[in-house]
């Protein structure tokens, strides 16, 4: 039985698993880190976790060079241990740490391969027979030894000295101090083989004051030779304690010549010879020495004063812009502004822009970033925020936790090497917050112009100047972004494509770029218009590319099957082919209404992929109320209201019985219920299908509408007009009811789709209703030829030729 710190019983087997350790002697009671790598130390390891004690004896190797010792060359003395934790490394090492329970003696070695398994017996600590006082004596002198060897050299850790004020066992005060003290194995094995404790702790003292003797010499030929130059102080450093001690000036010198060399700002400059300075004070196997030495390696290797040498040809810069990306004229031009501004101003005194790229997914917003870095001669780093929910991953940790790192910015910046790169902040809108603080928050002093000249990340804990860098952040949804956020962006949208532009795109760089992926040539495939045109209308139905580059994609690869397979043949292909190598078409116009319907109306919306068509039905029953269906979020169902309030208070001027909303219920119902929908653009469609659906009016097929409405019948303007104008067309709609006050955002189409467009600006329901209604008299009675043709159509559609 062994006991652990707990002073818990533990019952270990005679036989255990072996790991000789090189260079270390582990004592009971002491819990350290282990590096596992030769493989048959990895097997014992892994023997020991499968077993339930998880205990493994621990002996020193003679030699630490050898690497598979013999029984011979491993100590008889050891320790037997627990396995606390077990990690695997990336290098195929193992990392355990343990807590040494036990002395052992080895007796025999009953397995040598394919690890060593040896049977052992438990070494009792004997009772110490000395006088107390003597004990008590001795114990004193021991820890006042050692506190006056840590406070004026690196033998030992500070942090030993509280640990040992509430040790009084001999035994165990020599055993914690021999693991603390940097003995050869040979003089570490001499103490774990000591058994009675006053003798151990006699010969630990005796260590102890031959390296206060070493200390005092070398304080004297410290004093004899301040002047000696350094090279001499080295060599006395080797000859006194090693090379280790030389070894470490050799590195402070360096940094500290990297200090100088480096051009930091004062502040900078000052804390960080401050800390080195401490660094240079401490024990180099303390824990704080590698925080500060971890820290200093940050300081000097992120860029203070390094910059790209910036391109202000403008039409070099129009060059690569327009070799990149088609059309997207607005971005383009921001940039062309900044680099003119810089031109005229001077690259130094001109901030970095903080730009917000807005859009549906697929249109180029991170790529953008790509080609504006090479436009501008900077260097590109992305930082993805979707899902960061820790204020930490912006400002980084405090350098007091284990572990700490700087923030992502800091981190870019070291990775750009560079004070003005291209920071892209990607999908910004998908940025989170939970109890460990709100990144987006934290994003506010990095985007603000004014301050980000003197950011403070909490691991530097100094001053880094921000305001060179071009940040360009991408969001699919505004308005998940905080108004405070959004404001310190210049916000760029970028819409969907049409179906023109996405035929010039496919021609110039989709085509080619998935011809050259693929591997075929101009001499294997040709692209008809007409066959990009089909895989554009069938079988993508998006505002962005990315479904669009996949399907050339597969088309490039179906011909290279072929080619592969002997057929030498060019491949032409056409609109009409393109079905015998990607299949039957995905998506057809069979979305669009084929009739004029009577409760049936095409509204139009947008998300964050861009613009879609909408229908909304009615239909009424016996009942009272109204009934709403297909996933309506709070304001669609608010809309409905809105719809039904004013038609119901304006029932007479509309030519609708009052009596029906007595005898009827009203069911409105949006299909494809699975996807949740919400705002307030489809209040004229609402309304529209209602009145359709009252006085037996049908609505034209040909027309799609967007727009809020009111109790008193005003239609309001919504966003997101190019959009759904473009999901209109793509629909084969060409007539599209907007709000009169939205007129100005049809600047945002261009001219070539405007022309194809009918847009009827409207305000208020009453014209909408007199567009959208065929046959629609208010304050009229249907006539009777009308009557007529209801009576003989089995059907409320009408065919259209």
């Amino acid at each position: 039985m062994v006991s652990n710190f707990n002073g818990e019983q533990i019952e270990f087997k005679e036989q255990l698993p072996l790991l000789p350790v090189r260079d270390i002697v582990v004592y009971p009671f002491m819990i350290l880190p282990l590096f596992v790598g030769r493989e048959s130390s990895i097997i014992a390891v892994e023997e020991a976790i499968n077993n339930h004690d998880r205990l493994i004896v621990l002996s020193s190797q003679k030699d630490i060079q050898t690497e598979r010792p013999d029984p011979s060359e491993i100590f008889d003395v050891a320790t037997i241990a627990m396995i606390m934790r077990m990690r695997k490394l990336p290098d195929g090492r193992i990392k355990i740490l343990v807590q040494g329970l036990n002395k052992v003696r080895i007796l025999q070695y009953e397995e040598l391969t394919p690890f060593y398994k040896v049977k052992v017996e438990k070494i009792e600590s004997p009772e110490s027979k000395s006088d107390p006082v003597q004990v008590e004596a001795l114990t004193r002198n021991v820890k006042e030894k050692l506190e006056k060897l840590v406070s004026n050299s690196h033998t030992a850790s500070p942090d030993i000295l509280m640990v040992l004020e509430d040790i009084e066992d001999p035994g165990r005060l020599a055993d914690l101090i021999a693991s603390n003290l940097n003995l050869r194995v040979t003089e570490a094995q001499i103490i774990l083989e000591t058994f009675e404790p006053f003798e151990r702790l006699k010969y630990v003292d005796d260590i102890l004051t031959r390296e206060i003797q070493i200390l005092n010499i070398q304080d004297k030929l410290n004093n004899s030779n301040k002047h000696t130059p350094e090279s001499f102080l080295k060599e006395q450093f080797k000859a006194i304690s090693g090379s280790h001690e030389a070894q470490e000036l050799d590195e402070f010198a360096e940094m500290r010549d990297k200090l100088t060399s480096k051009k930091l700002p004062e502040e900078v400059f000052t804390e960080a010879s401050k800390q080195l300075n401490r660094l240079e004070r401490m024990h180099p196997d303390s824990s704080e020495s590698n925080i500060l030495r971890n820290y200093l390696e940050w300081i000097l290797d992120i860029p203070w004063t390094e910059a790209s040498k910036e391109v202000v040809d403008l039409a070099y810069s129009q060059k690569v812009l327009d070799e990149d990306h088609f059309d997207l004229t607005k971005v383009k031009e921001r940039i062309l502004e900044h680099l003119a501004v810089r031109t005229l101003k001077g690259t130094t005194k001109t901030k970095g822009p903080i730009l917000c790229f807005s859009g549906p997914p697929g249109v180029g917003k991170t790529s953008l970033g790509k080609s504006i870095a090479r436009a501008t001669g900077r260097k590109f780093v992305r930082i993805s925020l979707g899902g960061v929910k820790d204020e930490s991953e912006i400002r980084g940790h405090r350098r007091t936790y284990v572990g700490s790192l700087p923030g992502r910015f800091i981190q870019a910046m070291k990775q750009a090497g560079t004070i003005n790169p291209v920071i892209m902040l990607d999908e910004i809108d998908k940025l989170g917050s939970d109890y460990k603080g709100d990144p987006s928050s934290a994003l506010l002093e990095v985007l603000d112009p004014e301050q980000n000249n003197s950011f403070r990340d909490h691991y530097l804990n100094v001053p880094y100047d921000l305001s060179n860098v071009m940040f360009i952040a991408t969001a699919n949804v505004l308005d998940n972004i905080p108004e405070p956020l959004k404001d310190r962006m210049e916000i760029i949208s970028l819409t969907g494509y049409s179906q023109e532009e996405k035929l010039q795109i496919s021609k110039r760089y989709l085509v080619p770029k998935q011809m050259d992926e693929n591997g075929v040539t101009k001499e294997h495939i040709e692209f008809s218009d007409e066959a990009i045109i089909e895989v554009i209308k069938s079988f993508t139905r998006e505002a962005g590319l990315r479904n669009l580059e996949r399907q050339i994609g597969s088309l490039c690869r179906k011909v290279a099957k072929k080619i592969a397979m002997g057929h030498e043949l060019k491949t032409h292909l056409l609109g009409r082919s393109v079905e015998d190598f990607l299949g039957p078409a995905l998506y057809t116009n069979e979305d669009s209404k084929e009739f004029d319907e009577i409760g049936v109306a095409t509204g139009l919306a947008w998300t964050s992929a861009g613009g879609e068509i909408l229908h909304v039905e009615a239909t009424k029953m016996k009942g009272t109320g109204i009934t709403l269906t297909g996933k309506l979020g709070e304001v669609m169902k608010e809309s409905a209201q809105a719809a039904i309030g004013y038609i119901r208070s304006h029932a007479d001027e509309l030519g609708i019985d009052e009596s029906v909303f007595d005898s009827n219920e009203i069911h409105i119902h949006l299909p494809q219920g699975a996807i949740p929908k919400d705002g307030p653009s489809a209040g004229i469609t609402l309304a529209t299908t209602i009145v359709s659906l009252l006085t037996d009016s049908y609505i034209s097929k040909d027309i799609a509408m967007t727009g809020e409405i009111t109790l008193t019948g005003k239609v309001l303007p919504v966003g997101g007009i190019k959009e759904k104008c473009l999901a209109a067309m793509r629909s084969g709609i060409e007539t599209i009811i907007i709000p009169w006050k939205n007129q100005k955002d049809l600047s945002d189409i261009p001219d070539e789709f405007r022309k194809k467009l009918n847009f009827i600006p409207v305000k208020n329901v009453m014209e909408v209703l007199e567009v959208a209604l065929n046959d629609w008299q208010p304050k009229a009675k249907k006539s009777a030829k009308k009557k007529g043709n209801k009576k003989t159509r089995t059907t409320p559609f009408r065919e259209v030729a």
